[in-house]
């Protein structure tokens, strides 16, 4: 087996965290040679953990990509807006690319990297790793085996909790569109991506409604001050207390663990007094909905409603699909899969338990893949290659120009052809067309 040699650029959450486990488990698939990460207790503790030397760090990217090629593949798991550049530079010198989800902030920037990757004859493969857990895949082989006739209607909820939402788009990194993405990319791009996977066509029409409307000043309760520890008359009752919610023991909240490095007690209440973690949910500069709806018609004639919401107990995935045959009804948190037949008008229940690693085996499956893609030179029309993820990402996006607009039908047709006329000069900076969506 070829070991395959890998650079990470952005070693926190994703890059560390979330991938490297399986690297670390399986060296005689990949070998790490270089991390580029600001942070520089991040980076030391990357260092550490692959015995990198100090030859193999590098503070920027810039950095890493300036030096000869160094390695076969290079992850990208840096904030969604900084995506893009690392990304061009990496594939333009030889590099493949496994690139954190969201592929970009902007459409024609997620255009242009598909163009990119299919020009240099190079694997871009974004992070979707819903596809790759063993309950998504049960789901999509049902559907693909015929069991319940042809598809057609789908209800598809995220239900993204309480806590959640309020750690991660309300004080977090995701909570202004202007620093990371809008909500319907940055959180439910895997929605878009797995609702396109399992109706198997492209969609033909989007519209979308939405808004913020409850983490706003005007929703703030009596006597509530910019911190929770500002002497707040609310506290006590309120469900997002920082200080209730982040001193936990971190293996009772993985969300605790995110807001300091290395979490410890004292670093935590320090991030509390001094961080955007300790601000009241409701004085804070997020901007992002918390509840919205998409409607989409595919070219196939499947319609599908599609919603997500930040006021939920759990952190949970519930799909209905519905066939001429059949139906079938998946919840992601308990693993349970059930498939009615209309002919015999049975029922079966399919338990599907989580796979290995983060999110249900995902992250796992995305790095066997990837892996496994490169040695077997499999660069084009993989599972999650940017081909097969940029339709989802133009329907996020068309999705949010339809909110913004009041619900406005968006012909996505016509929405590809606006994007494929923009156009760009050698160095890839954008000569014309929207950057927005």
């Amino acid at each position: 087996m070829r070991k395959i040699k890998l650079a990470v650029i952005g070693a926190g959450a994703r890059g560390f965290l979330s991938y490297m486990p399986y690297v670390l488990r399986s060296p005689h698939e990949a070998e790490v040679v270089a991390v580029a990460e600001p942070h520089e207790e991040r980076r030391t503790r990357f260092a550490e953990a692959f015995n990198l030397t100090s030859a193999q760090l590098y503070a920027t990217w810039e950095e890493l990509l300036s030096r000869p090629k160094l390695c076969d593949a290079v992850l990208i798991c840096t904030q969604d807006q900084m995506h893009f550049e690392p990304t061009a530079a990496a594939l333009r010198r030889g590099y493949h690319v496994l690139l954190e989800k969201p592929m970009s902030h902007s459409p024609a920037e997620c255009v242009e990297m598909e163009r990119i990757a299919r020009e240099e004859d190079r694997l871009l493969s974004i992070c979707h790793v819903s596809r790759y857990t063993p309950f998504w895949q049960t789901v999509k082989q049902l559907v693909q085996d015929g069991r319940i006739g042809q598809v057609m209607s789908i209800q598809h909820n995220e239900n993204v909790g309480y806590l959640h939402y309020a750690h991660s788009f309300v004080r977090g990194n995701w909570r202004n569109d202007a620093l990371a993405s809008p909500m319907i990319l940055a959180k439910s791009c895997h929605d878009m991506d797995l609702i396109r996977w399992i109706v198997d066509a492209d969609c033909a029409k989007v519209s979308s409604f939405g808004s913020l409307g409850h983490f706003r000043l005007d929703q703030a309760p009596a006597g509530s001050t910019d911190r929770c520890t500002d002497g707040c008359k609310a506290e006590s009752t309120c469900p997002y207390s920082a200080p209730r919610f982040y001193m936990q023991d971190l293996e009772a909240n993985r969300f605790a663990a995110l807001i300091a490095d290395p979490p410890t007690e004292a670093n935590r209440m320090k991030a509390i007094l001094e961080g955007p973690y300790g601000k009241c949910v409701y004085r804070t500069d997020n901007n992002v909905v918390d509840h919205q709806t998409v409607n989409m018609e595919f070219e196939n004639g499947v319609t599908v409603m599609f919603s997500m919401c930040g006021f939920t107990r759990d952190m949970n995935r519930i799909v209905q699909i519905m066939g001429t045959q059949g139906e079938i009804r998946g919840n992601l948190l308990s693993g349970r899969i059930e498939l009615f037949e209309f002919a015999s008008g049975t029922q079966t229940v399919i338990p599907v338990p989580a796979g290995e690693g983060g999110h249900q085996g995902g992250d796992d499956g995305i790095m066997r893949q990837f892996l496994s893609d490169l040695r077997h030179e499999r660069y084009r029309d993989t599972l999650t290659s940017a081909a097969a993820s940029l339709e989802s990402h133009l329907m996020a996006f068309a999705a949010e120009e339809s909110r913004r607009s009041g619900g406005t039908v968006i012909d996505m047709k016509r929405y590809r052809q606006s994007l494929a006329a923009a156009s760009w000069d050698d160095a890839g900076e954008q000569t014309h067309g929207s950057q927005s969506g």
